[in-house]
């Protein structure tokens, strides 16, 4: 099955695109973050993810960065916890333009690698993507099987960046 893989950054890819490919499927990716702040935190995630694309040989489609798209939509729930309503938006925003690219790319499936943190709620995220794209979002929890443990070792092994933070500036600020 072609699926078109969102991708938060590099080290969650390897993870997710290792075990997507593991299981027959094959993987595009999406590089699209408008959340992540500053421009320069974005360059270096893209970066990595360049690298992961490279490494395990799949296609990575880049949108334009548009930070003032993320803003638009999150700016007023900008004392929202970590993990609260804010990051419901921003899950929300990525994976409904992911949806919106499989359809264009005709792939059969989309998902994303945003399951693989263990700050990030998979029933939130699935939920959400199941409500975009109902049987065409792939839902799943790739932190289950170590898939978290195993992006890290990858990290290690390749000597990718890892970031300290969620990516949006408002993430920065309760590090």
């Amino acid at each position: 099955m072609k699926v078109l893989l969102h991708i938060c950054c590099g080290v969650c890819a390897a993870g997710v695109v290792e075990r997507l490919t593991s299981e027959g499927h094959e993987v595009h990716g999406l590089f699209y973050n408008p959340n992540i702040h500053p421009a320069e935190e974005y360059d270096r995630r893209l970066e990595v993810a360049r690298r992961v694309a490279a490494e395990f040989d799949f296609p990575l489609q880049v949108p334009p960065y548009e930070p003032d798209e993320w803003f638009r939509v999150a700016e007023e729930l900008a004392g929202e916890p970590e993990g609260g309503r804010r990051c419901e938006v921003c899950f929300r925003l990525r994976l409904q333009r992911t949806h919106e690219c499989m359809i264009e790319q005709g792939a059969d499936a989309f998902t994303t690698t945003l399951t693989i943190s263990p700050h990030k709620s998979a029933d939130t995220v699935n939920r959400i993507g199941h409500e975009i794209g109902g049987e065409c979002f792939l839902a799943r929890d790739f932190k289950k099987k170590a898939g978290f443990q195993r992006a890290i070792e990858i990290a290690k092994q390749w000597e990718l960046y890892r970031q300290d933070y969620c990516g949006c500036v408002y993430s920065i600020r309760s590090k």
